[in-house]
């Protein structure tokens, strides 16, 4: 058995690693997936359970507790459990930190290579927080092409102290002062905010936008408006784990924006050739929500390298 930390194993990991463990994990049967949360609202144990054949179980459990950062403690501790497909051995157990790293960014950026355009210049990630740098990484290591990386915060200052150490590192990352213009200029839109009310309107993207959509994670949030999401062409990581679940799509088909069938693929579907980008021009959006089928294809992937 495993014991996998972060800080020890992260620097062996690589993003084209983990989105083809994503992949990978898609050609396979559909997973049985299942949540449950204990515990008053703001101290939580979340736990998130996954069965795939071949691969195996994994169970990732994780303590959600607002008060902690007073006592100097992070707000999500947790670790994931992996367990053998054929005999149940226990052969692993994950930081849980490290999987939703690489599985959140992951995610993210394995449907932006199967929707965005291949010849996309400039990212826009909003939102400034610890899902933004692993996004700037993971987008910088798949999309080599990109000349421009903007950086939009509520907090001016916060965009231009995010940008700084990127720059450092030799990556084109800048602060957007303005979030109409820089999205209206972008390629890729990448979102990872806590808003619960829509930041992006449709309005300001152009044709042949990818939009990545991710903060939204609750049942009463959602980053884009109803203009954006029903007039691209819509993907969702999961339909299991989206539809009925987050607000960014559970809202618009409530109030008739949207239609369940207006969602195009999963990424299941995807990775069985179904149709993605179908001109220069389109608008696509992908919702990623998560999901303990993830957690499991990057968990099975840090195994094998750690």
């Amino acid at each position: 058995m495993k014991l996998i930390t972060h800080d020890a194993t992260a620097h062996r990991l690589s993003w084209r690693g983990a989105c083809d463990a994503i992949l990978a994990g898609h050609r396979r049967p559909r997973a049985e997936i299942g949540d449950t949360f204990l515990g008053p609202s703001d101290a939580t144990l979340l736990s998130r359970a996954a069965y795939i054949p071949d691969l195996g179980y994994g169970v990732k459990s994780v303590s959600v507790v607002a008060g902690n950062a007073a006592r100097g403690l992070p707000t999500v501790q947790g670790a994931m459990l992996v367990f053998a497909p054929g005999d149940g051995a226990l052969s692993a157990v994950i930081e849980s930190r490290l999987v939703t790293e690489f599985k959140t960014a992951a995610d993210s950026v394995l449907g932006a290579e199967l929707l965005a355009r291949p010849d996309s210049r400039t990212l826009l990630v909003v939102g400034a927080g610890t899902v933004a740098r692993s996004l700037v990484r993971a987008y910088s290591a798949i999309f080599p092409g990109l000349e421009r990386i903007a950086v939009w915060a509520r907090d001016a200052d916060k965009a231009r102290a995010f940008a700084e150490p990127f720059r450092d590192e030799g990556l084109p990352v800048e602060p957007a002062p303005d979030l109409a213009a820089a999205a209206a200029e972008a390629d890729i839109v990448s979102t990872a905010t806590m808003t619960r009310t829509p930041i992006l309107r449709g309005d300001w993207i152009r044709p042949g936008t990818h939009v990545d959509l991710i903060g939204a994670f609750k049942a009463d949030m959602r980053e884009a408006d109803d203009a954006l999401i029903a007039g691209g062409r819509l993907f969702v990581d999961s339909r299991e784990t989206t539809l009925h679940h987050i607000g960014e799509l559970m809202i618009p088909l409530a109030s008739g924006a949207l239609r369940e069938a207006d969602v195009r693929a999963d990424l299941y579907d995807l990775a069985a050739g179904a149709e993605g980008r179908t001109s220069p021009r389109d608008i696509t959006v992908f919702k990623n929500g998560g999901g303990a089928h993830l957690d499991l294809m990057i968990a099975g992937y840090i195994a094998s390298v750690a």
